[in-house]
């Protein structure tokens, strides 16, 4: 019961000061910038990670959103609960959930998880449609920006970091994507958004 109270205390404490933008107890995937193109793209370098991934319809769809918080909030074959802030102590295990939450267009939705969960072994899921992946090595041109995530911001800035790319002679593997680090409710001049495209491995 005490686990209970904590885990759901530190989640409020963490929607308040996600209001504010504020992230610095989240933990995030390791990535190294390796590159500074003009406009303020990055090109970074990721190393392997864990995710808990579903199919979604999108940007903004609330059920696949549902399906991965119902995951790291119990749906689990462990039954333990994954904290998206500072980590919690749950049955023995110290966990955390990172940031971003990557969505693609039509294609699926990602929570990360920290590499000490992923090195234990992260939990099964027990919902049907939610299914844990291991994503490589990768390299991902990335540009960040503020403020409220409509279809005609984010196509703006896609439309930016593919002009870049281009104009630099980059190969992309796929279609742009968005990495999310705050929640909905987050004032918009404090949001920290990004669209990204993976490269072409050559």
């Amino acid at each position: 019961m005490m686990d209970k109270l904590l885990f759901y205390a530190v989640t409020l404490l963490e929607s308040g000061l996600g209001v504010f933008g504020v992230r610095r107890f989240y933990d995030q995937p390791r990535y190294a910038v390796v590159e500074r193109l003009d406009r303020g793209v990055e090109i970074r370098a990721y190393a392997p990670r864990v995710a808990v991934e579903t199919d979604a319809r999108g940007q903004g769809d609330g059920a696949a959103f549902g399906r991965l918080f119902r995951y790291i909030t119990g749906a689990n074959r462990a039954g333990n609960r994954i904290a998206m802030t500072a980590p919690v102590e749950v049955a023995g295990r110290r966990i955390a959930m990172t940031v971003p939450v990557e969505q693609g267009d039509g294609g699926t939705m990602r929570f990360f998880l920290p590499q000490d969960v992923a090195a234990a072994g992260a939990p099964e899921p027990t919902e049907a449609g939610v299914r844990l992946v291991t994503v490589p090595e990768e390299r991902i041109a990335v540009l960040r920006f503020s403020g409220r995530v409509t279809p005609e911001a984010r196509g703006q800035q896609e439309l930016i970091l593919t002009q870049v790319l281009r104009e630099a002679g980059r190969a992309t593997a796929a279609v742009p994507f968005f990495m999310g680090y705050d929640p909905p409710f987050t004032i918009p001049f404090r949001r920290r958004n990004e669209v990204a495209l993976r490269l072409s491995v050559s």
